[in-house]
């Protein structure tokens, strides 16, 4: 080993006491990694995972990493990925989310870290500074992670490389860590692991969703629908209130309703899902069954986004517009990142004209704006397959209220980050409320394959429009705005001073 050799390298190779030296130092760093297959520059010794005797002999990892595998995602990627990840590292600082949770896990990291710094440990130093977290599933297990992370507020946040295991892998696109479910074999790990290390820091707005309704009587306040990792529940006297937050998107409609399908077809026969490629081909499969490529036929127009809800949006500090949404409109995407559906990209790039005709910006992920878009049916879906396609562009905005009110359906479906849910709707004069705004920031690793820009990056173009598309087929509508109000995604988060969800009246727009 070089930090052996280097130590030793003043002793004659040919002395006793260069071999005795020589052999002592194999045996500390030997007891401290365990063989010479693990890779020492992302390595975590045991006493900093699990306590114990400091080893004579500390080697500073230039990479440290702590790695979080779903081992139910990608059918058996998951499970061969965790073996791969544990045999090239201390087992100990692998996870299988299954059985270890997230914020458990970073919690009791953080705090042991703390201590040794406070002994004076300068690898536990190193480690806090260095550490990167490397979380293997698809976008849901990664925005579930990105929520820990933001929940726990820790001291010097660690940056997140995310592997794609999922569906979609929409978040991982966007990062440039690809589409497809990686290879689980050594070579491929340590591919992975040295991409790790050489990625750059890019920050990322996070933001966060609040949805209240009305408690039924009788009803269970905290178990009333099978919710995504990324909600959760807490009490306010009358109401059902669930917090939480996303990274990518939030949608509403015809893209939730089939990924909400194709969840339970999975749930239920979960050995037909182990392939990426049929995962794909059962989505476009269910698209077709539930008639999305003639939804005006097939579906009433009832379930028309304009019919089910009223959208408010504040593109201006203090200035709220309610967004006119067409009434072919029969799915809504709010899009922080420029993936979706697997790594197409909705708001495409308009050109100059249309950029100051509507008062638009270049999407950027850091730019605290979420980009509106809206679809009508699933072939206008694919026309983000066309190398200028994008969906209809309905506005920019800092925050988004959605206001659901009694109507002709009693659900619609919702989605975030990749992971849906069935939402019941009023049935009487009520309204179900769903408030998104901007919290703040995290720090994502991306590659040179990144596709997406941020405001800070130098090679992120202000404004490159001018040979971009714009088809002519666009719907031009104009947005109008509404409320939205900043709240946290776990316990750890506070609601800000001055804010009441209970208190809604649309007088106050």
């Amino acid at each position: 080993m070089e930090f052996r050799n280097r130590i030793s390298g003043g002793c004659s190779s040919g002395s006793r006491l260069g071999s005795q030296v020589h052999g002592l130092l194999a045996k500390s760093w030997e007891a401290m990694i365990g063989n010479r297959d693990k890779l020492k520059e992302f390595y975590i010794p045991n006493y900093v995972l699990v306590g114990g005797a400091m080893p004579k002999i500390k080697f500073a990892p230039s990479c440290p990493v702590i790695v979080f595998v779903n081992a139910k995602s990608g059918g058996q990627l998951g499970g061969e990925l965790l073996l791969t990840y544990r045999a090239l590292l201390n087992e100990n600082q692998v996870f299988d989310l299954g059985e270890k949770a997230p914020d458990k896990v970073l919690h009791k990291l953080y705090v042991t870290l703390e201590m040794l710094k406070f002994s004076g440990d300068a690898l536990a130093t190193d480690i806090e500074k260095r550490l990167r977290i490397i979380v293997a599933g698809g976008d849901g297990t990664a925005s579930w992670l990105l929520s820990v992370v933001s929940d726990l507020k820790l001291p010097n946040p660690p940056p997140i490389a995310t592997v794609p295991l999922g569906t979609g892998n929409n978040l991982h696109f966007a990062f440039g860590w690809g589409k497809k479910n990686p290879g689980t074999d050594r070579q491929s790990v340590q591919y992975f692991l040295n991409q790790v290390k050489t990625a750059k820091e890019m920050q990322i707005d996070s933001w966060h969703i609040l949805m209240r309704m009305k408690t039924p009587k009788k009803c269970d306040l905290t178990a009333p629908l099978e919710l995504p990792h990324s909600l959760h529940a807490f009490q306010q006297v009358g109401f059902q209130t669930f917090r939480g937050g996303f990274w990518n998107y939030f949608s509403v409609g015809m893209d939730a309703q089939i990924s909400y399908d194709f969840h339970a077809q999975r749930k239920l026969h979960a050995e037909k899902f182990k392939n990426q490629l049929v995962n794909q081909s059962t989505y476009l499969k269910l698209g077709c069954t539930q008639g999305w490529f003639c939804a005006p036929i097939m579906h009433p127009s009832s379930r028309n986004v304009a019919h089910l809800t009223k959208i408010m949006i504040m593109k201006r500090q203090g200035h709220w517009e309610e967004l006119h949404i067409p009434p072919s409109i029969r799915s809504i995407v709010c899009l922080n990142l420029p993936s979706f559906s697997g790594g197409l990209d909705p708001w495409g790039k308009p050109n100059r004209k249309k950029v100051q005709y509507r008062d638009l910006t270049p999407p950027y992920v850091d730019d605290g704006l979420l980009e509106i878009v809206g679809f009508r049916d699933a072939w206008h879906g694919l026309v983000l397959l066309a190398p200028k396609g994008h969906g209809t562009r309905l506005a920019q905005a800092h925050r988004i209220r959605f206001e659901f009110c009694k109507g002709a359906v009693d659900h619609t479906f919702m989605r975030i980050d990749g992971e849906p849910w069935k939402q019941p709707l009023p049935a009487d004069e009520d309204s179900v409320v769903v408030e998104i705004s901007h919290f703040g920031q995290v720090s994502m690793l991306a590659t040179p394959l990144k596709r997406s820009k941020s405001v800070s990056d130098p090679e992120s173009p202000v404004s490159s429009h001018d040979k971009d598309d714009d088809s002519s087929n666009e719907e031009e509508y104009f947005e109008d705005s509404g409320e939205r109000r900043k709240f946290g995604a776990s316990d750890t988060f506070k609601i800000p001073d001055g804010i009441h969800i209970a208190r809604h009246n649309s007088a106050s727009y």
